[in-house]
């Protein structure tokens, strides 16, 4: 047996010093062959390509912020609870109360084409400020007078021309008809591609699902068919940044500039039957919320003593809605011909000046700073005329306030006095349907 044994061992040192080479080649060509199929054969089969369906019409001044931060950054972020982060900046404050901001760059950030990122080449376009960006690293604005929410403005997306921007995705095609962005082409480092299609509504969205033209479905308003498609799946997502509210005409001398008619009305809405919640024009999730806002339950009987002469002696009041909220609008105004208020609804595109009453999707700014909407001096964003120097007082030091727990006390008195009037009566926070192919 040990004979056996030294033979075997003859034989293979004999059989590999005669082989060598090719064993030699045969081993490297296994390990590279190893390599290929776990690193890079599934770099070239791995790779996406989402197609998604977005309804609405842009330009490319007006391409929705979710898809540009795709392609690009701002100095700074948003976080979750709406305070301002670092972005392109690595740090930012004020010098002399809010009327200087200075942001000083990250080390080492680059746009798509490779150059440098230095304070020169960032350029938002502001008019009414001085700009100073001697410093390669640092950039300052140099307001008029002081405005706590700008760290919140430069969260927008910046691009150094075009849309060549600073993010993960560039841009590689972009399609347009009659100005109007049809598709744009996203691509990423490793050849992954996002193409989001644009469409003027939901029904045509739709379709091009149906048609295979497009993958997935975001911000969809009704899902239907999709929910009973055994082929398709569907997310439903509730967006906190938005309230869907009706929004009073207060002019005075006109049927709703009487508070306690809005009030009145505001008690007769069922909200239960309508989506999630919502109490004010601040988005849950700030810093800046107040828990503590009138919630305005449904309560007939508190609506019909509130209403009980303006029931007896007015017109008809119209509430005027969007399509996509109509469904919403009627049960609205069942509820109010419920406690004897006559109304009707009607189906808008453009809100005229002398409507009555309005049932729209409020876009809640980012900061809780929202002066043009219902600072009395701001004509045409103003849209209920809504008048109150107290309430004016406060929009107008809340924007220049620089500290925060200062500006939230502002804030948390903001939603409390402006729930009291009622110009508007928020309702719920909207519902929207992401639908994908299985």
């Amino acid at each position: 047996m040990l004979r056996n044994l030294r033979y075997l061992l003859r034989l293979t040192k004999a059989f590999i010093s005669k082989f060598k080479i090719i064993i030699l080649l045969s081993v490297i060509f296994g390990f590279l062959f190893f390599l290929a199929i776990f690193f890079v054969i599934p770099r070239f089969f791995n790779k996406t390509n989402e197609r998604i369906g977005i309804t609405g019409r842009f330009t490319t001044n007006d391409i929705p912020q979710s898809i540009l931060l795709n392609i690009s950054s701002g100095l700074t972020s948003i976080n979750d609870s709406g305070k301002p982060i670092g972005a392109l900046a690595k740090s930012f404050e004020t010098t002399d109360n809010g009327k200087t901001w200075v942001f000083e760059l990250k080390d080492n950030i680059y746009w798509q084409d490779g150059e440098k990122i230095t304070s020169k080449s960032i350029d938002y376009n502001f008019e009414d400020l001085t700009l100073d960006n001697s410093d390669p690293k640092k950039i300052i604005f140099k307001l008029k007078s002081p405005f706590s929410p700008f760290p919140v403005i430069v969260s927008k997306p910046i691009f150094k021309k075009g849309l060549l921007g600073n993010g993960l995705w560039q841009v590689s095609n972009i399609s347009l008809s009659s100005n109007y962005v049809e598709s744009l082409l996203l691509k990423d480092k490793k050849g992954n591609t996002k193409t989001f299609k644009f469409y003027p509504s939901e029904d045509s969205t739709k379709t091009a699902f149906k048609l295979g033209q497009i993958d997935k479905i975001s911000d969809l308003i009704d899902p239907s068919p999709f929910t009973n498609w055994k082929t398709a799946k569907f997310q439903k997502n509730i967006d906190e940044h938005q309230v869907v509210a009706v929004f009073f005409n207060t002019k005075e001398g006109g049927p709703l500039s009487d508070k306690n008619i809005r009030q009145g009305l505001y008690y007769a809405i069922d909200k239960s039957s309508l989506g999630e919640r919502a109490v004010s024009s601040i988005a849950p999730t700030s810093w800046a919320y107040n828990s503590q806002t009138k919630p305005y339950d449904y309560d007939p009987k508190k609506a019909k003593d509130l209403l009980s002469d303006f029931v007896k002696k007015t017109a008809p009041i119209t509430l005027l809605t969007t399509p996509s909220l109509l469904d919403n609008a009627q049960k609205i105004v069942n509820d109010w011909q419920k406690i004897g208020v006559k109304a009707q609804v009607q189906v808008t595109l453009t809100i005229p000046t002398d409507y009555q009453a309005l049932l729209a999707i409020y876009d809640i700014p980012q900061d809780p700073d929202q002066y043009t909407t219902w600072h009395s001096t701001q004509i045409e964003t103003n849209i209920t005329r809504y008048s109150n120097p107290r309430i004016d007082k406060l929009l107008e030091d809340g924007r220049t306030e620089v500290d925060q727990e200062k500006r939230k006390k502002i804030y948390l008195d903001f939603q409390r006095f402006l729930s009291e009037d009622a110009p508007a009566a928020f309702l719920y926070h909207p519902a929207y349907y992401t639908v994908t192919k299985k």
